[in-house]
């Protein structure tokens, strides 16, 4: 998979499940979806959902996917797997899958996600791909996990973590504009390396709390629930 993030979170197996499986839950605190909502389905069939992410205040881009789970395994592991794809014209990400693991360990569960996904706009997407868009969902994955830590283990609703990010972010920068017009030179730069560099207050999010790679930086096989799911 492309793309990496695990965290641990001190939190119950099933609460963490139902707030990542549960669409109402998940949309609160998952960065990269404005909203999740599931379709019809007969019983017995994968899961297809739709979802729709805000790229501007009266501009929203779509897709629709298939996700299934196994909520009960012998390891007491719990994993999921996702295909999804999007047709509106202004989406950069034609089609995609990944997977989330649950595991659970003396500090807590390791969730963690791979996925992986293809670009679409030929050449140019892919240049517009591998220097903004990956970075970025890389980002704002890993940012969304802490959200949800913080949520699980401080009760923090993923609101109120949204403005405190928001309010620390403008503070940093209002600090530093105050120090390049009023303070030395030296002492400028100080408070510029300290915004830039000091970690956000433990309340805060912050994508650095996270992993990139996979620890030891041994591969992560995506589940063999994967291959059972047809494209979206």
């Amino acid at each position: 998979m492309g793309l990496y993030v695990e965290t641990s979170i001190r939190a119950g197996m099933d609460e963490l499940w139902e707030r990542s499986q549960d669409p109402a839950q998940h949309q609160r605190w998952d960065l990269r979806f404005t909203s999740i909502g599931y379709l019809p389905r007969a019983e017995g069939e994968p899961q297809r959902f739709r979802y729709a992410t805000r790229v501007l205040p009266f501009l929203s881009v779509d897709g629709t996917g298939v996700s299934a789970g196994e909520r009960h395994r012998d390891d007491g592991t719990r994993v999921s797997a996702l295909r999804f794809a999007s047709e509106h014209p202004l989406s950069l990400l034609a089609e995609g899958s990944g997977y989330w693991r649950y595991v659970p360990g003396p500090d807590g569960i390791r969730f963690l996600t791979g996925y992986d996904y293809r670009p679409r706009w030929g050449r140019f997407g892919a240049l517009a791909d591998r220097l903004v868009f990956r970075p970025l969902m890389g980002w704002a994955t890993a940012w969304s996990f802490d959200r949800l830590r913080l949520w699980c283990e401080r009760g923090t609703p993923p609101g109120l973590a949204l403005a405190r990010a928001i309010g620390e972010s403008v503070l940093r920068a209002l600090l530093c504009a105050a120090a390049l017009v009023y303070a030395p030179p030296a002492v400028a730069l100080l408070v510029l390396a300290a915004a830039l560099l000091l970690p956000p207050l433990p309340g805060t999010p912050a994508a650095r709390r996270c992993l990139r790679t996979p620890p030891g930086r041994t591969p992560v096989s995506a589940p063999r629930l994967l291959s059972t799911l047809e494209p979206s």
